[in-house]
């Protein structure tokens, strides 16, 4: 059963930088073979996504981060990466990885990691 965990949330004044890791497991799939998409939800607000790292390494970004967040992927470590950079007191919500095998487009996701921007 696949598994992800997301690591490095934390509390972070306005400017600051975090970077949140996802690692895969329990996959008969490698890693290169996923889709690899990062969502969060802030407090009463529906779950958008944020950024997304293709298994042939295509990036795409929502407008609200791009030029300050960035994806990337290690498949040798199984883990995706979301640098965030310049955060934003709007930037505060609850980050989720999110996997798509390629072939059977078997999704998953994880538990959720807190980022928090505070002044």
């Amino acid at each position: 059963q696949v598994q992800l965990v997301e690591s490095g949330g934390g509390l972070v004044q306005p400017g600051g930088s975090l970077e949140l890791s996802c690692v895969l497991s329990g996959s008969k799939f490698a890693f290169k073979t996923y889709d690899v998409n990062w969502y969060r939800q802030a407090p009463g607000q529906e779950r958008e996504p944020v950024a997304s790292i293709s298994k042939d390494n295509e990036k795409k970004y929502a407008d609200s981060v791009k030029d300050r967040f960035a994806i990337s992927r290690d498949n040798g470590r199984k883990t995706a990466y979301l640098e965030m950079f310049s955060l934003k007191v709007e930037d505060t919500a609850v980050y989720y990885c999110n996997t798509i095998q390629s072939l059977t487009r078997g999704s998953s996701w994880g538990q959720g990691t807190q980022v928090a921007v505070y002044t």
